[in-house]
C-alpha cells in the first residue's frame, strides 16, 4: 500500500486520536519485525475508526473477512459485551498463528472465533444475523463477499470495506484488483438496499449501512 495522504496531515490525525491498548503496539512491532507485507496491518487510525463504528453500532455479532495478524479484530472486540461474538476468517496459517498468540494475550480474546478456510464457507455457515462486518481480504472477491455478507446483515447493520481507494489507483484502474475495487464502489453507490460513505482514512474505508 502506497501512502497517498499527506504524511504530515496523517501524523497530526494520529497524534490527536487516542491510543489503543499497549498490546496493539506490541502486535504492530512484532508484525513489522517478523511478517511479510506488514503494511497490511490495519494500524492506529483504521483500528480506532473501526472501534468507533462499533461504539456507534453497538454490535453483539461481528464478522471479519481477512484476519491477517488480528489487529483489527482486537480493536473491534474491545467494544463487544462479554457475551458478544466476533467471527474472523482467513486462509493463511502463518499470519493467523501470530493472531492467535495475541488473541490469547488479550482480555477480549475469548470473544473471538477464528475460522480457517475460504470466506464463502464461513459466511454460508453462519447461524445468525450479524450486526457489523469488516471486509479486508481477497480484493478480486470483494463483490461476491459483499453480496453474501449483505444477506446475513441485519437491517441497520454496517459493512466496512477496507482499501476502497487502493492507494488512489481506483481513479484510473488498470489491474484486475484495481477494477474489482472500483466496480464494487460503483455497485454500492447504485445499490438501493444501502446507504454509504467513503472515508479517506488511510487507504479508504467504504462504510455501508443496510436500509
Amino acid at each position: 500500500m502506497q501512502r497517498f495522504i499527506d504524511p504530515e496531515v496523517e501524523g497530526y490525525a494520529e497524534r490527536y486520536t487516542p491510543k489503543g491498548p499497549e498490546l496493539l503496539d506490541e502486535l504492530e512491532k512484532e508484525t513489522i519485525a517478523t511478517m511479510e507485507l506488514p503494511q497490511m496491518l490495519s494500524g492506529h487510525l483504521s483500528g480506532r475508526f473501526l472501534k468507533m463504528l462499533c461504539l456507534i453500532n453497538q454490535p453483539k455479532t461481528i464478522l471479519e473477512i481477512g484476519t491477517y495478524v488480528g489487529y483489527s479484530a482486537l480493536c473491534m472486540a474491545e467494544t463487544l459485551p462479554e457475551d458478544g461474538r466476533l467471527i474472523t476468517c482467513d486462509i493463511n496459517e502463518t499470519y493467523t498463528k501470530l493472531a492467535k498468540k495475541y488473541f490469547a494475550k488479550s482480555p477480549h480474546g475469548h470473544k473471538i472465533e477464528l475460522k480457517m478456510g475460504p470466506a464463502v464457507d464461513t459466511i454460508n455457515a453462519l447461524d445468525c444475523e450479524i450486526d457489523l462486518a469488516f471486509i479486508d481480504a481477497d480484493k478480486e472477491s470483494y463483490k461476491q463477499n459483499y453480496e453474501l455478507v449483505l444477506t446475513k446483515l441485519k437491517r441497520g447493520g454496517i459493512i466496512a470495506i477496507d482499501n476502497c481507494l487502493w492507494s488512489g489507483r481506483v481513479v484510473r484502474p488498470s489491474s484486475e484488483e484495481d477494477l474489482a475495487i472500483h466496480e464494487l464502489n460503483e455497485l454500492i453507490q447504485r445499490d438501493e438496499r444501502v446507504e454509504n460513505v467513503i472515508v479517506t482514512v488511510r487507504d479508504g474505508i467504504n462504510v455501508v449501512c443496510k436500509k
